[in-house]
Parts: C-alpha cells; sequence; structure tokens
C-alpha cells in the first residue's frame, strides 16, 4: 500500500521540498520555506554541507500521492569531531499514520547503518546549524525565522517508531511590555568592562569579510563544548553569512573587542517569517519577490539567534551587555516580540539568566535519537 523511494531526481526533488505545503494547507501557522532555499540546501554543489556530507532525501508514497519525507544525514564532519558513529535524520513530515512515519525511519535507519550509523538521531535539517529540533511546546504561534513547526500528532510518530528524547531545546519571549528593570545596568557594566580593556561595538557591513572571519573563530570556539557541536568550515561559514547579510539590522549585531581581537558576538535577525508566511509555496516568483522587498519595514519582530564569548571572558558581563543592547534597539525601533531561541535545556547559565531578565519560555523544542 505504501511505498518509499528515494529522491534521485530534480522531480523528486521539488515533490519533496513541495510536499509540506500540502500537508500543512490551511494551517495559521505554517511558514513555507523558500523553493529555491531548500532546493540549493539539499543539492551537492550548491550547498558546502555536501563538501563533507551526505544528505539522502526520502519520498513516502500512497499510489501516486506523497503521503511523508525523510532525509538521512551522515554528518561526517561531526563524527571525526566527536569520534562518534552517529547518523542523523532530518525533514521529517508525514501525515497523521504510523505506518508511514514507521517505514520512513525504517528506510532512513537502514541507509544510515549502510554508511557504518550506529544511531539515529534528529531532526537536524541537515545540522544543528540550519533549522532543529521537533516542536513539542507552543503550538499557538507561527515559528520565528530559522526554527520549526510541525503538527502535535508528530509526537506520537516519533516515539510509537522507537525514538525517545536526546535533549530539549528551549525559546524564550520578550514582548513590548518587557521588564526593563535587569537592563539598566548595561552602560555600567559597559564602562566596567572598559576599564578592561574590552569594547562593545556593532558589526563593520564595510569590512564585512573581514568582521566575518573573526567571527567564525569565536563561534567555532565557544560553542565547541554545545551538544555535538561540529566546527564550520570557512565555506559554510561564509555561506551562511552571505544570507543572513540580506536580512542583517546592524544594529543587532554586536561584537566585544579586546585589545582588537573580537572575544564575542551577538547577532540578533529581524524576523522574516513575518512575511514568508505570506508568500505561497516559497515561491518569490511572480508576486514574493514584491512581499519581500516592500514589507520589511514593517517587522516588528526578532530573533535573538546567537550570542557566544570565549572562555576566559565569561561572567564579565559581556552576555549581559549584548542583551541590553538588543533591548535597546528593540525599544527603540518600536517592536512587539522578541524571541531568544535556542538554549540548551541543561546550559544553566543561559537558561537562568534569560528567566532574570523575566523572559518566559514559550516553546520547546526536541531532538530525538535511536539505536539502529
Amino acid at each position: 500500500m505504501w511505498q518509499v523511494v528515494p529522491v534521485n531526481s530534480k522531480q523528486l526533488l521539488k515533490a519533496f521540498i513541495d510536499f509540506p505545503h500540502q500537508l500543512f494547507k490551511g494551517d495559521p501557522n505554517y511558514v513555507p520555506e523558500l523553493f529555491i532555499a531548500q532546493r540549493d540546501l539539499l543539492t551537492p554543489g550548491k550547498h558546502p554541507f555536501h563538501e563533507h556530507s551526505t544528505v539522502q532525501p526520502f519520498l513516502a508514497y500512497e499510489g501516486s500521492k506523497v503521503v511523508g519525507r525523510i532525509a538521512a544525514v551522515l554528518n561526517r564532519n561531526h563524527n571525526q569531531t566527536n569520534g562518534q558513529k552517529d547518523g542523523f535524520f532530518g525533514f521529517f513530515d508525514s501525515i497523521n499514520n504510523q505506518e508511514v512515519a514507521t517505514l520512513l525511519f525504517a528506510q532512513a535507519a537502514k541507509w544510515l547503518k549502510e554508511q557504518g550509523a550506529e544511531t539515529m538521531i534528529g531532526p537536524v535539517n541537515p545540522s544543528t546549524n540550519e533549522t532543529c529540533g521537533m516542536l513539542v511546546e507552543g503550538f499557538d504561534s507561527p515559528p520565528v525565522v530559522m526554527m520549526t513547526y510541525n503538527k502535535p500528532y508528530y509526537l506520537d510518530l516519533l516515539e510509537k517508531a522507537g525514538l525517545t528524547k536526546q535533549v530539549d531545546l528551549i525559546a524564550y519571549q520578550f514582548t513590548e511590555h518587557y521588564n526593563e528593570r535587569p537592563f539598566r545596568m548595561t552602560k555600567v557594566l559597559e564602562e566596567r568592562l572598559g576599564r578592561k580593556g574590552i569594547q562593545i561595538r556593532p558589526i563593520n557591513l564595510k569590512n564585512f569579510k573581514e568582521e566575518v572571519t573573526k567571527i567564525r573563530e569565536v563561534y567555532n570556539k565557544a560553542w565547541d563544548k554545545n551538544m555535538g557541536f561540529v566546527p564550520m568550515t570557512p565555506h559554510e561559514f561564509d555561506h551562511m553569512a552571505k544570507d543572513l547579510k540580506m536580512i542583517l539590522d546592524p544594529d543587532f549585531c554586536m561584537v566585544a573587542e579586546h585589545e582588537g581581537e573580537i572575544i564575542g558576538f551577538s547577532l540578533s535577525v529581524p524576523d522574516i517569517n513575518q512575511i514568508l508566511i505570506k508568500v505561497k509555496n516559497g515561491r518569490l516568483l511572480p508576486t514574493g519577490i514584491f512581499k519581500l522587498l516592500f514589507q520589511k519595514k514593517k517587522i516588528n519582530g526578532l530573533r535573538i539567534i546567537a550570542l557566544g564569548v570565549l572562555e576566559g571572558y565569561r561572567k564579565l558581563g559581556i552576555e549581559a551587555c549584548f542583551y541590553g543592547h538588543a533591548m535597546e534597539q528593540f525599544k527603540k525601533k518600536k517592536m512587539k516580540v522578541a524571541e531568544a531561541s535556542w538554549i540548551l535545556e541543561n546550559n544553566t547559565l543561559m537558561n537562568q539568566g534569560l528567566l532574570n531578565m523575566d523572559a518566559k519560555p514559550y516553546k520547546k523544542y526536541r531532538i530525538y535519537e535511536k539505536a539502529i
């Protein structure tokens, strides 16, 4: 009755990318991914992830109708860096049918096992440097930029297919009525940091290429102890930076310097999902491009997407200053809502810091695992 086939042609890849549009039709919280971005992400030669790793997508059919999808991911850099034999899955979507979901996970596990993997972890699309995690709490609002969305029934599909929780990722929310008290010390903290030779400034877009190179070094060092973290290659980081630059507001991207060397950075981006939710089927043409161009100024949401400080410079107040600057600009630009995401549930320092700032934990995402 059901058939699972590998995606090995442009026609099948198009069906793979477009399936969620059919599945989520009529769901007010669904945000379509841009077709061109998904196509490039999944195509060897188009995205630098494929320079070191392999992604094999699969489609499930009932007759000629697509009823599910999944991608098996062999992240060789992850395994080499962490000394593991892990496999990953991502891009999972399915009708509410356990047999379809179980077949998809079985096919992904079979492919990964053939590549030498002993576990299957996900969802990662295709790594933690892109979208990842299964939404398990907070289904009442659309996802913000570069965050995932799924139906509540997905949780049963995964668990009945034998997957179990590895770790949860928390998203926090600030509204326009946020408590300003915790941020009033920002200037005092900056003066104290200044006496130590540490300066905080906005990113220099005129010198973007050099800034990105220095920020990459901080990114790869500051996150090295995070859940199976894998340093991004120069090509991967440049690719991501190029994409982010298109939506970047320099007022929301800060770096911390000590004697001319970048030792920390904070990146927040406007929530472009407020526009993408209106772009039918993720197609920029014929009208989607105009929605992007003309509605950017109407965006009133923000995602605090990354905040990292090198070890040895933590707990000096740099992180608090980064948040203080972001919320200062948030207020100045009269934004309505900001999300800080994602934070590992066991990152006590970051979670407690956000709670101290009266941020509200309002969405939860989960990474699952299964021995294969």
